[in-house]
């Protein structure tokens, strides 16, 4: 079999709530055998595919298939195809819808491959070629999975041939595509009967693998035996009872058995399995609450095992102070004195980007003197280049800039347009010159800019808004919230025959009281805020009632959303 050198590659960064049981699942093991290594130079000359469902197998598919070329002598010699036996086999172009159709005879299909990205990598390739669409189908790489359950000394290497003699396969691979597929069934079978005593039951751990789970992992399985199959937040806890890692979950039982399997396989998790004594779990009665409670646990407990949203007080906004002569700054703290913010930013980098976008629009000033009209100070380096008016010196009269200050105002609480057209303009410039670093440069500062201004002008729009409710359907019923000044205040479903009325009043009369507040933020933090927004959205929601008016700027910089993905691979304001 022609096999290429390639790492494991992970399937998922993330596991969320796992629920496909392995029982249910109806695996493919496929094979092939190509002219060379390259799946846009070589070409397939055998398929073989095995179906198997609960380690039986009930259906297998194979074909020779011409390659339209030389088959290679080295290639002959490894798999006994010769250019004979392809000369009448049917070429991909009739070859691949037969497999496909295998493929589809099921729903629940998962393709499995002993070196599955050499597989299909050259499928992939097959049905770019033919003009067809790859039915992408979830994944499991055996070599990958050989590679983190079974260690040296048990076997000295991962391939095929080995791993067959190791579980004793009644098929001897012989680089021939069924034979090897049949082989790598009992290869899959064996692996997942040595995973199953670790708790991986499920296709969402099998393809999370990655290293067998840590004795300490192992002991502490017991820990999720009694928790509920409910939604809502579970704290991991050390001896003392100190909190060590929050998170939420659709299932709190399924969720946090998987810490203690192979399933889980980042090491700073792994090495937090040996400190824990106890989970304690917050049951929710919405996802939302669970989200909600999850982000409002981290920023108070700042359990040390969690990297995010730990420290929502570091985040930085960008602030236009109410001084005479106003001048940007960049600020941790929202102070309620009517000053507009952008923000919030992760980092003061991202915020002091998003500063210098509003200074290439717009003339404000640099300097921190203190001055008036009638007290008037020395003009700066700045004033001297003619990149400020002077309005220090009384150069640059106070109506004037006051116009300036009054138009950056305006883009950063409504329409951004007097930013965007500058930036824009200039970076145009910038390209027909050829200078695409000074152009990128200004690219980036405008997305920070508009995210800056997007959250911002989102967060404020719901954070004046006294009271809310508003429903949606759920699994159960109707998940309803009662938001009140951006934070969520009461969560609940209403269950068919239930009276809306009376559960309506029930709701909103026990929901938190809160206060109005000041600041785009007033009584949550902007991620809390954020989903809350998301959730009200979301398809299918409905608006109960509400208080005030919940509306943003026209001319938003929700208009430019499309700009803030110029630098996608930058999370400036995320």
């Amino acid at each position: 079999m022609v096999r290429q050198s390639a790492a494991p590659v992970g399937v998922q960064t993330s596991i969320g709530d796992l629920g496909t049981p392995l029982t249910g699942v109806s695996f493919v093991v496929v094979d092939l055998e190509t002219t060379g290594t390259s799946a846009s130079k070589s070409q397939i000359t055998e398929i073989g595919a095995v179906r198997v469902r609960e380690g039986r197998v009930v259906d297998e598919f194979t074909t020779l298939v011409n390659p339209g070329v030389l088959i290679p002598a080295a290639i002959t010699l490894l798999t006994g195809i010769t250019q004979s036996m392809v000369a009448t086999a049917p070429p991909i172009t009739e070859a691949l819808p037969g497999l496909l159709d295998f493929l589809a005879a099921e729903p629940d299909t998962v393709l499995v491959a002993h070196n599955a990205p050499f597989d299909t990598g050259f499928l992939k390739a097959a049905c770019e070629r033919e003009g067809t669409q790859w039915p992408d189908y979830p994944v499991v790489d055996t070599l990958r999975l050989a590679r983190a359950v079974l260690v040296r000394p048990e076997v000295h290497n991962h391939r095929l041939g080995t791993l067959a003699t190791f579980f004793g396969t009644p098929t001897t691979p012989n680089h021939r595509a069924l034979d090897d597929a049949r082989a790598t069934v009992d290869v899959l079978n064996g692996l997942l009967a040595r995973l199953a005593p670790m708790g991986v039951t499920s296709l969402e751990e099998l393809r999370a693998v990655s290293k067998p789970p840590t004795r300490a992992q192992r002991a502490k399985r017991h820990l999720a035996e009694d928790l509920p199959e409910r939604p809502g937040v579970y704290v991991f806890t050390d001896a003392q009872g100190q909190s060590l890692y929050v998170g939420k979950s659709n299932n709190l039982r399924r969720r946090v058995a998987t810490y203690f399997t192979a399933a889980e396989s980042r090491r700073r998790i792994r090495e937090m399995a040996g400190l824990v004594a106890g989970v304690t779990p917050i049951v929710c009665t919405t996802d939302l609450e669970a989200s909600v409670r999850e982000l409002r646990i981290i920023a108070e407990r700042k359990p040390p095992f969690n990297r995010r949203s730990r420290h929502p007080e570091r985040a930085a906004w960008v602030k236009l102070t109410t001084d005479a002569y106003p001048r940007l700054s960049v600020v941790r703290v929202i102070k309620d004195d009517g000053a507009p913010y952008l923000g919030p930013y992760n980092s003061p980098r991202a915020a002091e980007e998003a500063k210098e976008a509003l200074l290439h629009a717009l003339p404000l000033r640099q300097c921190t003197h203190t001055f008036s009209p009638g007290k008037p100070v020395a003009p700066c380096v700045l004033a001297q280049l003619g990149r400020c008016g002077a309005p220090c010196d009384g150069t640059e009269s106070l109506t004037d800039y006051t116009g300036h200050a009054d138009a950056a105002r305006a883009a950063m609480t409504g329409d951004p347009a007097v930013v965007v057209d500058a930036l824009t303009g200039r970076i145009r410039e910038f390209a027909a010159d050829l200078r695409y670093e000074e152009a990128a440069a200004l690219r980036d500062r405008l997305t920070a800019f508009l995210r800056g201004a997007r959250r911002a002008q989102r967060l404020t729009a719901i954070a004046v808004v006294p009271h809310l409710v508003a429903s949606r359907p759920g699994a159960t019923g109707w998940e309803t919230i009662v938001v009140r000044h951006g934070r969520l205040a009461a969560s609940a479903v209403l269950e068919p025959g239930t009276e809306p009325a009376a559960f309506l009043s029930s709701l909103t009369a026990t929901a938190e009281r809160v206060p109005a507040g000041f600041g785009p933020v007033p009584n949550a933090t902007a991620g809390e805020t954020e989903l809350v927004l998301d959730w009200l959205v979301s398809p299918g929601t409905r608006l109960v009632e509400i208080d005030g008016e919940w509306t943003c700027p026209l001319r938003s910089a929700e208009a430019h959303t499309e700009m803030t993905h110029w630098a996608h691979g930058r999370a400036s304001a995320q």
